[in-house]
């Protein structure tokens, strides 16, 4: 089994054991999860790092192109992850995966290169949370029904529709991870019935980081540069959770 994440991994396994799930059968699909996990929070990052830039009102060409912004990515998540962003043991399907999740972020910063280097404007709204669920989307679409990745929330917290927790999710985020006594970071998964069959669904939980409180933190009810009410959120606060949905 390839080395990916073996610390979440483990911790995912041991958390999961009593899912009904075979340890054996889904190792790889965990990794797999974590792994598309980690280039989407790379991406973020990339586009949390850039908010100056891309916000920037007296430069035009900010010079984060495709290839910029990738090169970023594979530097972020390597320094993130102490590994290479590709490594040598993938599984065709392994790489199939990731290389689409990177086509995808790749097509979404070049459309939106318009925006991004609009002279004279500030604030774009191109931001982390925006930017991901672009991204999911198209990695669904080029992607067929293999898999699927989501970015969503506690019930309360979600600000798009689109990003809303299904039924599962929902149960995953109240029944698991806002539970007294559970084991904060670690991430849920199991075999479930989907529409094209047995599919293998993993949730991992989000906490609210020092920089996300500028729009999720105090005082609760102030508008923020977006335009949503701020949720009050503290540094540690379960703030979301993202999807991982496998169907071969």
């Amino acid at each position: 089994m390839r080395r990916i994440f073996l610390a979440s991994l483990a911790t995912a396994l041991i958390v999961a054991s009593g899912s009904g799930v075979a340890v054996a059968d889904t190792a790889e699909r965990v990794a797999d999860g974590h792994h598309l996990a980690a280039v989407l929070r790379a991406a973020r990052s990339v586009v949390s790092n850039n908010q100056p830039l891309i916000n920037d009102p007296s430069k035009g060409d900010k010079g984060l192109t495709p290839e910029v912004f990738l090169d970023q990515l594979e530097a972020t998540y390597t320094e993130t992850n102490n590994q290479p962003l590709l490594p040598d043991d993938l599984s065709d399907l392994q790489r199939r995966l990731i290389t689409t999740q990177l086509e995808a972020v790749s097509e979404v910063v070049a459309e939106h290169q318009g925006l991004i280097n609009t002279p004279d404007m500030g604030f774009k709204g191109f931001i982390p949370a925006v930017f991901a669920r672009l991204v999911n989307e198209r990695f669904g679409e080029k992607i067929g029904g293999i898999a699927s990745v989501k970015v969503t929330a506690p019930p309360d917290l979600v600000r798009n529709r689109k990003a809303r927790p299904d039924g599962w999710e929902t149960a995953v985020i109240e029944d698991k991870f806002l539970a007294p006594g559970w084991d904060k970071g670690a991430a849920w998964y199991e075999m479930v019935e989907g529409e094209q069959g047995p599919a293998f669904r993993m949730l991992i939980p989000e906490y609210y980081s020092a920089s996300c409180l500028s729009c999720h933190g105090e005082p609760a009810g102030e508008v923020d540069v977006t335009g949503f009410p701020k949720e009050g959120g503290q540094v540690g606060d379960l703030g979301g959770a993202i999807s991982i949905t496998l169907n071969e």
